[in-house]
């Protein structure tokens, strides 16, 4: 998801991939509030499950991953930058520094504040990419929460990093020198840098502030707040200010090309170790951070770091299948846990969106919020396996509305980016409402702020587009493309994307009308409804496709599907399926179940599909990283298509789901190419996944999984009992494989299921879920009364 297709290339997909099926099996236990593993389980077969984590998967073809060391939602991601525009490109052959800070898988640069590189010798120069260290892919490693790489510039230096959930630890061994560098780069970051400032606090400390701004477009200012601790005093020290270098100089504060280096004698002793903390609210923050999480050895906090994440990936194990598809599929586990990240301190204070500080009581509160590609799959994943995390991270979108007036769009930091379009917050929280994350008070103070955005706009003093066009939308049912429409407020417009930003409004409209109904608000749910319906204002019968109207209301642009304008990274062949909340509807306006069916099979290619799925995966769909528009067929690297292969189950083929899920799922692999696009905080990963274990949120929002055939034998989930009271839930498919991937019958708890869809509340009383396989489609799931019903009607569920 990103503003910068016609601009420069930003955030999405591209896979040269391949896979298959694989296994590993563990399983986790909430004991006493705490995740852990059973003793009996610790060691599945083929070790630790970090062991299959490759975390370079994504770093190439714009896949825009990190290969650096994190903890689950963790504040800090430090990480090396290489040049490329979000931080580390595998094709680069030089590390400019080490950032403190970075978002997985985004379009433009984000982040990347403090890079710190070791050098040895004079400083000649205060530019990262003239002073960039060289490095080769036989000295470099990753794992969760730990990286490695031998710089060869410098006389060869071995950089090494770890984190906690709000510090970064480094370890640097040196050649033998009496000018061994540390350097600490408050002014080149990912983004913008507005201002910094640094100071040398005594011999082994040093503090920075640091403000920036700067995604996809110019955003508001946010701040950022470091303090670098040493584990040995300095030999000497000084800061930079453009080409400026000042030999001794403890304060500097610049607009410009800024920093700071500490200097180290490491004839005798070669090693230098440093733990960096952050905050967003104050310098006192940072050091409270760094005094609560920096006391450790960087070897405990290593381990402690790895320890988390065993803890994460073993709520999900997995039997039968190969090596790779095991490595590929742990891998996207592990990345659908890097975001939403930690956004307040130890000491429960974080800045809000109305740049004041705040204390979160009795939650944590987080940040980064890239809900138009999150909403349709990562949301519910960690609804299902980090509940408590979720409903902290619901809680932290109802604070954003509380402080500063207005829900998010695409919140980064302390600040709205406005990136993207439609309203996606509407599906994030009725979703976290819908799975049981929001009761009581809490539900109605989510339903409340939802309806404000819902009916309404966003001053012009607001940062905050909400949704942009409602003015027109809710007198005319539609959103009009307006070409060339000036731009009121940075990031994107629904304006410029009106045919999209009309499905987005209606698929909303159906989820707010379904809480309202559920909550007892009856009049408002059948209003909202009643423009859950919107989707038909803008399709045109003598297309018979969805077609952008422009402010006189007359359809505009090409007529052709293919080429059409006013949809958002897409074409009209790729959004006419976003309409999850009602197909039967939809369905009906495009010549009903056969007509659909024909439909389908053009998208996907099907008939090429059946006799190679991974070649017409990788010739047929995909065309480029960023190259949305002029396609007529599916779109597997981008968020409006996720669901589109699930389709068939509405038109009762539901094998043919599972045809074109297992041939997406080619395009995922253990290499640095193996991500199909921009990974979007977890949102191609957590498709990945769920796809993998055959449960998938074909109507996000609400609390509907559609089922395909799993490509694992058994996958066993941990559930925190709090709000899965069985603790478990178990998927089968023994001899699931590319031969026999068809469905032949499904039994929840034994009793035979022929509905191709699970409601929350089957996955919370529920404990087994059976798929019984075979060679050759069956009549599974082909009744009228198989497929998810519509969202959002008059009618109660």
């Amino acid at each position: 998801m990103s503003w910068l297709r016609r601009h420069r290339p930003s955030r999405h997909r591209l896979g040269r991939h391949r896979s298959r099926t694989a296994g590993v099996v563990l399983a986790a236990a909430l004991v006493g509030g705490a995740l852990t593993v059973p003793a009996a389980q610790a060691e599945p077969p083929g070790g630790r499950l970090t062991d299959l984590v490759n975390p370079f998967i994504g770093s190439r073809n714009d896949g825009n991953t990190y290969p650096g060391a994190a903890v689950p939602f963790g504040m800090v991601q430090l990480s090396p930058d290489t040049g490329h525009t979000t931080g580390y490109g595998y094709d680069d052959d030089h590390i400019r520094g080490f950032g403190s800070v970075h978002i997985s898988g985004v379009g433009c640069g984000l982040g990347g504040d403090l890079p710190v590189l070791p050098t040895t010798g004079d400083i000649t120069e205060t530019d990262n990419a003239r002073y960039a260290a060289a490095y080769s892919h036989d000295d470099e490693s990753a794992r969760p929460g730990y990286y490695r790489v031998g710089l060869t510039s410098y006389g060869g230096i071995t950089a090494e990093l770890t984190a906690t959930a709000r510090t970064g630890r480094q370890r640097y061994t040196f050649p033998a020198t009496d000018k061994a560098n540390v350097l600490l780069n408050t002014g080149q970051s990912l983004h913008r840098t507005v201002s910094t400032r640094v100071e040398v606090l005594d011999s082994r400390t040093i503090r920075t502030t640091i403000t920036g701004r700067g995604f996809c477009q110019d955003t508001e200012p946010y701040t950022v707040h470091t303090i670098t601790r040493f584990d040995r005093p300095f030999a000497s020290y000084g800061t930079w200010d453009g080409e400026k270098v000042t030999p001794g100089s403890k304060e500097s504060t610049a607009s410009g090309r800024h920093g700071a280096y500490a200097r180290f004698d490491t004839r005798d002793d070669r090693t230098v170790e440093a733990t960096t903390a952050i905050s967003y609210v104050d310098a006192a923050g940072a050091a409270r951070n760094l005094r609560a999480e920096g006391g450790r050895s960087f070897d405990r906090t290593k381990a402690a770091a790895d320890a988390a994440w065993e803890r994460r990936l073993a709520l999900v194990g997995t039997r039968g299948g190969d090596p790779t598809l095991r490595r590929t599929f742990y891998s996207s586990l592990y990345r659908s846990f890097l975001a939403p990240n930690i956004g307040s301190d130890v000491d429960g204070r974080y800045t809000g969106w109305d740049r004041r500080t705040h204390r979160a009581s009795g939650f944590t509160y987080y940040q980064n919020w890239s809900l138009w590609d999150t909403y349709r799959t990562q949301a519910q994943l960690l609804a299902l396996l980090a509940p408590r995390e979720s409903r902290d991270m619901a809680r932290s979108v109802l604070r954003i509305d509380k402080e500063s007036g207005w829900l998010p769009k695409w919140g980064y930091g302390t600040v709205e980016t406005n990136i993207m379009t439609g309203d996606p917050v509407t599906p994030f929280l009725t979703n976290a409402y819908q799975q049981g994350l929001l009761r009581g008070q809490e539900a109605e103070e989510a339903y409340a702020a939802l309806k404000k955005n819902a009916d309404g706009v966003p001053p012009a003093d607001s940062p905050a587009v909400g949704r942009e066009a409602n003015a027109r939308y809710l007198k005319d049912g539609f959103a009009p493309y307006v070409k060339g429409r000036p731009h009121t407020k940075p990031g994107d417009s629904d304006f410029d994307h009106g045919a999209s930003a009309t499905l987005e409004y209606a698929l909303s409209d159906a989820m707010l009308a379904q809480m309202a109904r559920d909550l007892g608000h009856r009049a408002d749910a059948d209003r909202y409804a009643g423009r859950a319906q919107n989707y038909r204002k803008i399709f045109d019968s003598s297309t018979g496709f969805f077609r952008a109207r422009d402010a006189q209301g007359a359809f505009t642009g090409p007529a052709d599907p293919a080429k059409s304008e006013g949809f958002h990274e897409g074409t009209s062949w790729q959004y006419q399926w976003l309409v999850p909340h009602d197909l039967p509807g939809m369905i009906k306006l495009i010549g009903g179940k056969a007509g659909a069916e024909e439909r389908l099979d053009s998208f996907f290619a099907y008939q090429e599909l059946l006799k190679d799925p991974a070649k017409t995966a990788r010739k047929v769909w995909v065309n480029g990283p960023y190259d949305y528009y002029n396609a007529d067929k599916y779109n597997p690297q981008n968020e409006p298509d996720l669901i589109a292969p699930y389709t068939y189950l509405s038109t009762g083929h539901p094998w043919k789901s599972t045809d074109v899920v297992h041939a997406a799922l080619t395009l995922f692999t253990d290499t640095p190419s193996g991500m199909t696009g921009n990974d979007d905080l977890g949102t191609m990963s957590a498709w990945m996944v769920l796809s993998s274990i055959g449960v998938f949120p074909v109507q996000p929002g609400t609390d509907s999984w559609g089922l395909s055939t799993p490509v694992f034998d058994r996958v066993d989930l941990t559930l925190d009992r709090r709000y899965y009271p069985a603790g478990h839930f178990t998927i089968k498919a023994p001899g699931t494989s590319s031969a026999k991937r068809y469905v032949q019958s499904v039994r929840l708890d034994g009793a035979e299921r022929d509905r191709t869809y699970l409601t929350t509340d089957d996955l919370r009383t529920g404990r087994e879920l059976a798929f019984s396989v075979g060679p050759k489609p069956s009549r599974w799931g082909t009744g009228d009364q198989a497929a998810p019903p519509p969202v959002g009607t008059s009618a109660e569920r």
